[in-house]
């Protein structure tokens, strides 16, 4: 069963949306206003899904959004009644993964959640694979400049480098990376 944290950002009751997620069988482990900290309460509450009712979201909406999204990413649903492509498209970029306007029916609630959920389950493994891809640039970078220092210390060429490189790392059971890491270090510390 999700765990969902409910947030209320209108003057409306919460209980409208609270009453169809009871009766559509999910659990409501947490609900408030949008004046909370928002990460915070995500920090304390952990729930699996975070639904939020507004009206029409404000900066101060977004701004909660894309903490949460940055630090403690979370699927997350926004009921709204604003119809304003503009205002969708910047609650999207700020981590919201099902924007839904225009009322709340019960037997919608549970594909509404599946698709946020498939959706955020998406994201995340491009973010991951994207950080990945980084991670291996920001190395091959580091790989290079050590090869290039090395090439200076040593006086040979390219190849000869990485065939020492190489040979060091095998012989001191290390990534590539580390060595390049302790060629630059030592560098640095010769000047």
């Amino acid at each position: 069963m999700l765990r969902i944290l409910l947030i209320n950002d209108t003057a409306k009751k919460v209980g409208r949306l609270k009453a169809a997620l009871s009766e559509a069988g999910f659990e409501v482990i947490d609900e408030s206003g949008l004046t909370i900290d928002l990460p915070g309460r995500v920090e304390t509450v952990r729930p699996d899904v975070i639904l939020i009712d507004t009206e029409s979201p404000s900066r101060d909406v977004m701004e909660q959004v894309v903490l949460v999204s940055r630090d403690q990413p979370r699927p997350i649903v926004m009921f709204t009644d604003e119809h304003d492509p503009l205002v969708m498209r910047q609650a999207i970029k700020s981590g919201v993964s099902a924007y839904i306007v225009e009322g709340i029916q019960v037997q919608r609630l549970q594909p509404i959640l599946d698709v946020a959920m498939a959706r955020f389950e998406s994201d995340q493994a491009l973010r991951a694979q994207l950080q990945a891809r980084d991670q291996q640039l920001a190395e091959r970078k580091r790989i290079e400049l050590a090869k290039g220092l090395l090439m200076k210390m040593k006086d040979c060429n390219e190849e000869q480098a990485y065939t020492l490189m190489r040979r060091q790392a095998m012989s001191k059971q290390q990534k590539l990376i580390q060595v390049a890491e302790q060629i630059i270090a030592m560098q640095e510390l010769l000047g």
